[in-house]
């Protein structure tokens, strides 16, 4: 009778620990989505008290730079109308340092920020010093030739005759350091003096010698405490809601993020919108596949085959004419009216043609196409490929000398490519990573271990409080400096 009577008290206490087991696993069920919900919205927002805020404030992972430059073999023959023939040289990196200043939280749910960047070489990285020689078109002699062109000819005439005077040429051979940081050209003086308004600088003259020491501009955006609904968004870039450089209202919109940051629990149907002051106008990634990252699921976002497309090809995009062939899009009013254009690199996705005009330009999607793959619950980037290049665009000036057998030409001037790189274990261990980073969310508790954005949801979530444990990013950017020919239609 005693054994039979434990029988029916142990079957009776297994039954009481089975519905037990059900009861919790049910309430868990529809519990643990809104805890997980409610830690990332609590630790995404912008907001001194986030786990987040301080990897916004100043991402603790390095940013690098790495140039090419595209070396013109041939450039006496591209002033005779012949095809260019370029060889590639670097990369020359470099260290990138920003940081976030001037941080101010305004009245209306959003913050006001200063991103500052700095650029130090890195000989270990690179293939190449920066006291290396460049076969590369003179921007200053190209850029001004082509913003002389609609000038009066004695204007013209006095412009050659100067050229000439300073001994200016079409190329120039100059180190890797003075492209990038500048050097003295006289022409930049004397066209201050008698032009003040024609270069937007004064003194040396390099790609990125603005860039040094310098901010994006003053953004504020939404901060996501009192209505996450718009977190991240941009509302004002250096107090404009909209910009005035293009021609409808739809292409000078400012939209999306300040590209840092999107707008967490994202689906298929989500696209990634972003505002770049670089290229003057808003950018829309979509979707295109899910994937994992280091064990991260992600969505990855791609650029659409109509970002640069011309205003014949895409009626959106008429806002940003006058426009060249496909596939290259005109910035010059941004740009103190320079011929300036922004594309893919190599011309990947525009019209083939002008990859085909100069001999060493390989467009393939491998190498060119740009992408970033985010974590869909809290959208922070885990992966990016970003990847734009700049060129100028020149042809024969009547009353410019050397440019008189110049076919409709422009050059390539650089292209920017940014990527994740894993850290290594001491920098996972600064960012309460362990040396183990496999997930977003874990337990604050030693005993849980186990990443529950995966489908085995430990108990623990249910017991101890979590945290964001935000992966980091690393940053390069690649610049590549080409040469290449069209033709009109």
């Amino acid at each position: 009778m005693g054994s039979r009577a434990r029988a029916r008290r142990a079957a009776a206490m297994l039954g009481f620990l089975g519905l037990l087991c059900a009861v919790l696993g049910a309430v868990m069920i529809v519990m643990v989505p809104t805890l997980i919900k409610q830690q990332v919205l609590k630790n995404v927002r912008i907001d001194p008290s986030s786990l987040s805020f301080n990897m916004w404030k100043e991402i603790p992972v390095p940013f690098y730079l790495s140039v090419y430059f595209f070396d013109v073999v041939n450039p006496s023959a591209v002033l005779l109308g012949e095809k260019p023939q370029v060889r590639e040289r670097g990369p020359y990196v470099y260290r990138e340092f920003r940081h976030k200043s001037n941080i101010t939280f305004n009245d209306n749910d959003t913050v006001s920020f200063l991103e500052y960047r700095s650029f130090q070489f890195q000989p270990d990285r690179s293939h190449g010093l920066e006291s290396d020689y460049i076969v590369m078109p003179n921007i200053l002699v190209l850029g001004a030739a082509m913003m002389m062109e609609n000038k009066p000819m004695s204007l013209k005439l006095i412009m050659t005759l100067a050229f000439s005077t300073l001994g200016e040429r079409a190329f120039m051979n100059r180190t890797v350091g003075e492209i990038m940081w500048g050097y003295e050209d006289p022409l930049v003086h004397l066209v201050n003096k008698y032009l003040p308004n024609m270069f937007p600088f004064k003194g040396k003259f390099g790609l990125f010698a603005e860039l040094n020491n310098s901010n994006s501009g003053l953004f504020t955006v939404f901060t996501g405490v009192k209505d996450f609904s718009r977190i991240h968004l941009v509302d004002k870039w250096n107090g404009l809601s909209k910009v005035k450089y293009w021609h409808s209202d739809q292409c000078n919109m400012i939209n999306g993020t300040s590209g840092q940051m999107w707008a967490p629990f994202m689906t298929p149907e989500t696209s990634l919108e972003f505002y770049s002051p670089e290229a003057c106008r808003s950018m829309n990634l979509v979707y295109k596949e899910s994937g994992v990252f280091e064990g991260i699921p992600t969505y990855r976002f791609v650029a659409p085959s109509t970002l640069f497309a011309n205003g014949s090809t895409y009626p959106p995009n008429e806002g940003f004419c006058p426009c060249l062939e496909s596939g290259i899009q005109n910035i010059s009013t941004c740009r103190f009216n320079a011929p300036l254009f922004l594309s893919h690199p190599h011309f990947y996705n525009a019209d083939p043609m002008l990859a085909e005009a100069v001999l060493g330009l390989h467009p393939n999607p491998e190498e060119h196409s740009l992408f970033l793959d985010v974590h869909p619950v809290t959208g922070i980037p885990m992966n990016c490929s970003v990847k734009l290049q700049l060129s100028l665009y020149v042809k024969a000036i009547k009353g410019i000398g050397f440019s008189r057998l110049f076919c409709p030409s422009g050059f390539p001037l650089n292209r920017k490519l940014e990527k994740k790189k894993k850290l290594n274990p001491g920098k996972s261990k600064s960012l309460k990573m362990e040396t183990h980073p496999t997930g977003i969310l874990k337990c604050d508790s030693s005993l849980c271990g186990r990443n529950i954005l995966s489908p085995a949801i430990p108990l623990c979530f249910a017991l101890f409080p979590c945290r964001i444990v935000a992966l980091p990013r690393y940053n390069s950017h690649t610049v590549k400096l080409t040469l290449f020919k069209r033709t009109t239609r």
